[in-house]
């Protein structure tokens, strides 16, 4: 993947969601096919012998290229939502965000002890969602637990989070921040 590429088609929005954070918006990445294409080849290789069964994806900007990776590693796509939004039966977690408190879920159906499983999302900061999402999933005991982002902002050490959690997290694009 040329990385370079990919930076510079990524739109810094200053000041979003709150004053002082420098939001890094993925959506112009996946306007232009070539991108898509080179974004979800690229990233589906790092994972392509590794038996992934289920590839989740956190709301919402995991929900596009989740499904892309699920179709090209031959597995299952589940959505992670905000709270109310899934309609059966849900596991749920709360975290802290870079901003505030929130909720996710997942189906209580959605993954198994057989499961291999990639958990995709667009950035990695401190990696609260992330950390939540992992959690979830680790309710239903699967095989292997992988994380994946898109970006990832080096400075905040999201990455650490993960470490005493013996689970792989691959990002694409980095910055320091």
């Amino acid at each position: 993947m040329n990385i370079e590429k990919l930076k510079k088609n990524v739109r810094n929005v200053p000041d979003f969601p709150i004053q002082g954070i420098q939001f890094k918006d993925v959506t112009t990445l996946f306007k232009y096919p070539e991108i898509l294409r080179e974004l979800s080849d690229g990233i589906s290789e790092i994972y392509r012998n590794k038996g992934i069964t289920k590839v989740v994806g956190i709301e919402s900007r995991g929900f596009i290229l989740g499904p892309l990776l699920a179709e090209r590693l031959f597995a299952g796509f589940v959505p992670v939502r905000k709270k109310g939004k899934l309609p059966a039966a849900v596991f749920e977690e709360t975290y802290m965000k870079e901003y505030g408190t929130d909720v996710i879920q997942i189906h209580q159906d959605a993954i198994n002890e057989n499961d291999v499983v990639l958990l995709h999302d667009d950035l990695l900061a401190t990696g609260g969602t992330m950390k939540a999402a992992v959690h979830l999933i680790q309710k239903f005991n699967p095989k292997k637990i992988y994380v994946n982002f898109l970006i990832e902002l080096t400075g905040l050490n999201g990455r650490n989070l993960f470490e005493e959690m013996n689970i792989q997290v691959d990002s694409i694009i980095k910055y320091d921040f």
